[in-house]
Parts: C-alpha cells; structure tokens; sequence
C-alpha cells in the first residue's frame, strides 16, 4: 500500500508518519529526509540539494523526484510506503504516479 500525508508545515505529519510506519511496518519516506541524508552522505544530488538550501529556495522537482525514484529502489519499500509531504507540486505528482507504475503499483 502508498499513502500520500499531506498537511501544512508543523501540522503533526512526520509525527504521524512515525506512529503509522512503526505499527505497520512500512517505509517512510520524506523530502526533508532524503536532502538531509545526501547532504550529510555528500552525494552528487545532495551537493545538488545544497546549493538550493543554502540560498533559501525550493529544491527543484526534478532533484527531489530523483531522490524519491532512488529511494523506492529499496528493498524495504515492498510493505508499504507512506510519503510524508511529497508530492508537493502537480509535477512531482504526475512523476509518482509514474515511479509508482514502473513498479506495478500505485497509491491507494
């Protein structure tokens, strides 16, 4: 199963992401996560990612749907994926649902 959580900053999402994922079993995966591992990993999208933070601005979607794409290439994602504030744009929508179906799956 593929749950989108959606909610404004502060909102509670990570918060329940963690209790819905801890019970479940499934895979949380957020945006802010993924930046913070490539930035601290220095992968070539973290170097990326980094330039964008440090002045202030959006991540572009197509940085931070690159991160997604490599994250759902983990094994632990086969239980479940719960998505904490991504997709954020119309953009990084359409691109899950099209991650998602490459992989014969969808969010229900």
């Amino acid at each position: 199963m593929n749950v989108v959580l959606l909610g404004a900053p502060g909102s509670g999402k990570g918060t329940q992401a963690t209790t819905v994922t801890g019970r479940l079993g499934w895979a949380h995966v957020a945006s802010g996560d993924l930046f913070r591992h490539h930035l601290k990993a220095q992968t070539a999208l973290g170097r990326q990612v980094e330039g964008y933070m440090n002045r202030g601005e959006l991540v572009p979607d197509d940085v931070t749907i690159a991160m997604v794409r490599e994250r759902l290439a983990q094994p632990d994602i086969a239980a479940g994926v719960l998505f904490d504030g991504f997709p954020r744009t119309l953009a990084q929508a359409h691109a899950l649902d099209t991650l998602l179906a490459s992989l014969g799956q969808r969010v229900d």
